[in-house]
């Protein structure tokens, strides 16, 4: 069911939206949110005019060369290493404050944003849900820690220091020209549609243009009727004055364009800050929408967010993807039926990807053509904070998987050719096109796109309180190269030299200063393959400030092994495959993401079991030697990786139960320019949906991979070993091929052999005590064979054994990992261990559970 706009679609809204009977322009109004918003506030600035120069180009690439002396290098003595500058004239001694006070909206013409410099204004707010807080940008520290977290790194101290006093010179210039990163960020307060109490005011930068117009519904489409004004650096504004009886000049959900006259011609483009587009019925462009509903439409986030957990779990999705049906799912049904299956799995956090509005489906959300603009294809702006603040009420972290590595090429409905010339937000020319995506690529010397990108960010945290990020595609914003047909080594000389995009690196330094800066809870996490040194180093300690990397190496490692037969398995390739990441630099792990799941490749159970999947998954058929390897490995795959792996576990939707089918987004056949046709799928959705009721229905087998997955997220809750300090690989065996190790109070025990079973194995550990079995692999509920007792109980001997001072004698059998946790008992000490040697022993360590107490906490987060 869908609500009319003439000409527009817009998704329905469940039922607990309040209906109204007036309109926008004819019978209906659209319900928008499901809660009123009644506060406000307003937010102190101190304002400066901008500069708007569109030939203010920051370019750095070309003197990215790791000779180059700069300051901050051996041979500029005003370094630092206490973390404030002494280079004058580089940094503002003060930090950008944003002070956050409630109050009531004060409405105020925008044309007030161009009084004179350091004059006091009042912009309005968004109501929040917090107290009033104090949010800082802190100055740039030295950079100079990075030298001793790494001292190799000194051998690139020219190209290292360069690239941070880049970064330096450029929040000065920030400083000096827009009143700070913070002031600088709210471009979207700026640009686009701004609406104040006497009517809305258009702006947008296109230097290319010749003559500008904004057309849409609300003037017939007359390119005569609202004429832009263009100043010295190409912004061109328009204010649009309330109508007489004080309703906006434009109402909400109009279809609005800018028609510029430009170097390639008369073309009519969405506005670059849109908030909403749609597509029309019968039509393939998008339509860019006024959005601005009244204030008893606006939904109201009733739920803090939730705090930054130690580790984080993520459950990646996409909305569209996520019904059991053939069909494009809405952020309300995410809402109310996915939502809670993540909680109940025991994910803390769930990553949505394809937020951000493109107008190809099959492009996954990758092809970003508005970047302010949520995909209207799931519903309405408000129906997504909806499912963002229930979110929240149920304790999980939104991250979004923002795009900022590219964008679309579409001249209709994107940003390329947006003013008519091919350099606008782009670099020009070969460098400005991804020829492997067939995307465009940003410019990021160029002040007006960091401002765009670096409000972007921005807007997705203020205005629909998203947790943070996972930023696409970093390895190809890092380079100029962008890490095609490149192989890394690890070679240092790989990262700091010619081929390093010093802009781009510098544009990420920006945006994660500003996202922890304002933002301290929100998380940031970049999909880089190359394994950039210093990428999870602070800021201000010379580094590129993300939380965490996609540790992308063990997927690739996974699918490797998967194509080997069992014996050729290297026990120690696969342990040092988890454990190889940079010391204080940390990881999200992950087994396989969508990239696995996607048409033209296989996720880990598919390899695992291929056609066998189709047939034998019901427990009213007998298994095969296929089924049963597939589902022993699947759950060793998984708990080893999240075990081993990095500090954050990441899966994708429906993979935690097999799911049997990859991702073929609807698509056509596409004709090559060669004349070769490649067969699409007759725009089926049959393979673009999660079968969740697959892993739901216990007489299939897919419920014992979910169930196992279940169980592993939740121990991780208990114990929290994925963050524990506590980490050592006692036995990589390669004969028997187990793999034995500690990570906080646990011990791991896989032993990957396809026939042999150990009895009375041994096994090293750090503390002495009495160890029980917490997690099984070979449990029946999991698809197991009941072969380990869980009552029994493993108590240590004194004696080095793998390098450990301790050890204790299991039961492993073949394909299957116990996971055992020390539970002392007061009463029962060590063979010649006393009473004092043990509260010695344990005193340096983390407080250990007693058995009732690991029981209680495995029990009470399942439920």
């Amino acid at each position: 069911m869908v609500y009319t706009i003439p000409g527009i679609r817009f998704p329905a809204v469940p039922a607990l939206c309040k209906y109204s009977d007036s309109s926008f322009n004819g019978d209906r109004k659209m319900p928008l949110s499901l809660f009123m918003r009644k506060e406000s506030s307003a937010r102190k600035i101190v304002g400066t005019k901008s500069t708007y120069d569109s030939n203010s180009v920051l370019s750095t690439s070309t003197a990215a060369s790791g000779n180059i002396l700069v300051p901050g290098s051996e041979s500029d003595s005003s370094s630092t290493l206490d973390g404030e500058s002494e280079i004058s004239g580089v940094v503002s001694e003060d930090d950008q404050v944003l002070h956050d006070v409630d109050s009531q909206t004060i409405e105020a013409d925008e044309k007030l944003m161009d009084q004179a410099p350091l004059e006091e204004i009042s912009i309005p707010s968004k109501s929040s849900l917090a107290e009033p807080t104090v949010r800082s940008i802190p100055p740039p520290g030295s950079g100079q820690r990075i030298y001793e977290i790494d001292p190799y790194l000194l051998a690139h101290k020219g190209h290292l220091d360069y690239r941070y006093g880049q970064y330096r010179r450029l929040r000065e210039a920030i400083d000096q020209n827009e009143g700070g990163l913070e002031a600088f960020s709210r471009g979207y307060e700026k640009f686009g549609f701004t609406r104040s109490a006497t009517g809305i005011t258009y702006r947008e930068w296109a230097p290319g243009a010749t003559s500008a117009a904004l057309i849409g519904d609300f003037n017939n489409w007359n390119p005569n009727a609202d004429i832009m004004t263009r100043n010295e650096f190409g912004v061109w504004e328009i204010f649009l004055p309330n109508n007489a009886d004080g309703s906006p000049a434009i109402p909400h959900g109009s279809r609005v364009k800018i028609r510029m006259d430009s170097p390639s011609g008369i073309k009519d483009s969405i506005p670059a800050w849109i908030k909403f587009s749609v597509q029309a019925p019968g039509e393939i462009p998008y339509n860019g929408i006024y959005y601005d509903p009244p204030e008893e439409e606006k939904y109201v986030f009733q739920h803090p967010q939730p705090k930054k957990p130690r580790a984080l779990r993520i459950y990646e999705s996409h909305v569209g993807m996520s019904s059991t049906e053939p069909i494009i799912n809405t952020y309300a049904n995410f809402r109310d039926d996915v939502l809670p299956r993540i909680k109940r799995l025991g994910y803390n956090a769930v990553q949505i990807m394809a937020i951000q509005e493109h107008s190809y489906y099959a492009s996954f959300g990758y092809h970003v053509t508005n970047f302010f603009a949520p995909s209207s294809r799931c519903g309405t702006p408000e129906e997504l904070k909806s499912l963002i603040d229930r979110a929240h009420e149920l304790g999980l972290l939104v991250l979004m998987d923002i795009v900022h590595s590219h964008a679309s090429k579409n001249v209709l409905d994107g940003l390329n050719m947006f003013d008519g010339t091919d350099n606008h937000y782009f670099h020009s020319g070969s460098r400005g096109y991804h020829w492997m995506w067939d995307s465009r690529l940003f410019n990021y010397g160029s002040w007006e796109v960091l401002r765009f990108l670096l409000s972007n960010a921005r807007w997705w945290l203020e205005e629909y309180k998203f947790d943070g990020f996972r930023f696409d595609g970093v390895t190809s914003m890092m380079y100029t190269h962008r890490g095609l047909e490149v192989g890394f080594t690890g070679n240092y000389n790989e990262y700091f030299g010619f081929a390093t995009d010093v802009d781009a690196v510098v544009y990420l330094m920006l945006v994660n200063d500003m996202i922890h800066g304002l933002y301290p809870e929100a998380v940031t996490i970049g999909e880089d393959v190359s394994g950039m040194p210093t990428f999870c180093i602070p800021i201000q300690d010379g580094g590129i400030g993300f939380d965490y990397r996609l540790h992308m190496a063990i997927a690739d490692k996974w699918i490797e092994l998967l194509k080997k037969s069992d014996e050729d398995w290297k026990m120690g390739d696969i342990v040092h495959t988890l454990v190889n990441r940079r010391w204080l630099e940390k990881c999200v792990a992950y087994a396989e993401s969508h990239d696995q799941a996607l048409v033209g490749d296989k996720t880990v159970a598919f390899w695992l079991m291929d056609k066998d999947m189709y047939e034998f998954m019901s427990l009213d058929k007998p298994s095969t030697p296929a089924i049963d390897r597939g589902i022993a490995l699947h759950k060793m795959i998984r708990l080893i990786t999240m075990g081993l792996g990095g500090e954050g576990y990441l899966n994708f939707m429906g993979n935690e139960f097999g799911h049997p089918e990859w991702i073929d987004f609807p698509r056509g056949d596409q004709h090559l320019p060669s004349g070769a046709v490649i067969p699409g799928n007759n725009f089926s959705y049959d393979k673009c949906r999660r079968r969740f009721d697959l892993g739901d229905a216990e007489y299939l087998r897919y419920h014992f991979m979910q169930e196992f997955d279940r169980a592993m997220q939740h121990l991780e809750e208990a114990f929290g070993f994925m963050t524990s300090e506590h980490q050592y690989v006692s036995r990589k065996d390669e004969g028997d091929k187990v793999i034995v190790f500690e990570r906080g109070d646990l011990v791991f025990v896989f032993n990957f052999h396809w026939s042999n079973s150990y009895y009375d194995y041994r096994v090293g550990c750090l503390k002495p005590g009495k160890y029980k079995i917490v997690l099984d692999s070979d449990e029946p509920s999991f698809g197991g064979y009941n072969r380990l007792d869980h009552y029994a109980e493993y108590f240590t001997f004194e004696g080095n054994y793998d390098n450990r001072p301790r050890s204790f004698l299991v039961y492993a059998p073949s394909r299957t990992v116990g996971v055992y946790a020390l539970t002392p008992d007061d009463s029962e000490l060590v063979e010649g261990e006393t009473e004092t040697e043990t509260e010695t022993e344990t005193e340096t360590e983390t407080e250990t559970k007693t058995e009732t107490e690991i029981k209680t906490e495995i029990e009470t987060s399942m439920e």
